[in-house]
């Protein structure tokens, strides 16, 4: 389900990345939630929870890598 605010991610998401990596997370979260609602948008089996999170996390690695354990900007 799409989240209302950063407090709501995972605690994997939220224990780990920085506040503006959080908010790109959580758009495109949000976003692939919207595009990705029929299963024939989708590719493979993974449920629309699982795409979203990938998209979540694909977005957040293209401004953040890890450095050293740490997410850091780009």
């Amino acid at each position: 389900m799409p989240y209302k605010s950063t407090d709501e991610l995972p605690d994997g998401v939220t224990d780990n990345l920085p506040r503006h990596a959080q908010e790109i997370y959580k758009e495109a979260f949000n976003s692939a939630w919207d595009n990705y609602k029929d299963a024939e948008d989708r590719r493979g089996d993974d449920s629309r929870e699982e795409v979203s999170h990938k998209v979540a996390w694909s977005a957040v690695k293209e401004k953040y890598e890890k450095n050293n354990g740490n997410w850091q900007r780009k």
